[in-house]
C-alpha cells in the first residue's frame, strides 16, 4: 500500500535515510513524504502499529524485481534423465549407457536407470538385479544410489545422484 491508500490512524515511521521518526499520525507521515517529494509505503503492514517508510516507490519495485532475478538466476533446476538397460546387455553395451550416464551425472542431473523385462525375461527378474549393481559400482567414484533398484511392473528402476 502506498500514500492515500494507507488507512491506519498512526504508523511506524522510518525516514529517508533509514532512521526512526517513531509512531506519529498517517496524516503528519504523508505530509513528511510530500514535504521530501517521495511516497509514503507500508512495509509490515502485520506490526503493530504498521511500519511505513519513506521512499520512491517506483525505485523500490525496481529493486524488488532486480532481488527477485537476481535470485530466480541463481536457482538449479535437476534434471532427471533416464538410460534404458534390457537384461540381456552385452559388457560393451553396458560400458556406452555407463559413459552417457557419468556426462549427465557430471553435470549436476539425477539419472534413472530403468532395467526394462519383456516376455519370459519377466520369469527372471531378480536374476537380472546384478546389472544394476554393476551400473551402480562403475559410477561409484562420482555418483551414489539415491533410490535402491525397485520392482515397478515390467521394469527394475534405480535413481543416481552425484557424490557430495
Amino acid at each position: 500500500m502506498i500514500n492515500e491508500q494507507i488507512r491506519d490512524r498512526e504508523v511506524r515511521l522510518i525516514g529517508v535515510d533509514g532512521e526512526q521518526l517513531g509512531i506519529v499520525s498517517t496524516r503528519d507521515a504523508m505530509a513528511k513524504a510530500q514535504e521530501a517529494g517521495l511516497d509514503l509505503v507500508k512495509i509490515a503492514p502485520t506490526a503493530k502499529p504498521p511500519v511505513c517508510k519513506i521512499i520512491d516507490y517506483g525505485k523500490y519495485k525496481y529493486e524488488l524485481a532486480r532481488k527477485e532475478k537476481e535470485a530466480r538466476k541463481k536457482q538449479k533446476t535437476i534434471d532427471v534423465k533416464e538410460v534404458r538397460l534390457s537384461p540381456n546387455i552385452d559388457s560393451n553395451d553396458l560400458n556406452t549407457k555407463t559413459n552417457a550416464a557419468r556426462k549427465f551425472i557430471s553435470k549436476g542431473d539425477k539419472v534413472k536407470v530403468t532395467l526394462r523385462f519383456r516376455g519370459r525375461e519377466m520369469a527372471h527378474m531378480y536374476a537380472s538385479k546384478h546389472i544394476l549393481d554393476e551400473f551402480a559400482e562403475k559410477l561409484s567414484d562420482i555418483a551414489v544410489i539415491e533410490k535402491a533398484p525397485k520392482v515397478e511392473g515390467r521394469s527394475m528402476t534405480m535413481f543416481l545422484t552425484e557424490k557430495r
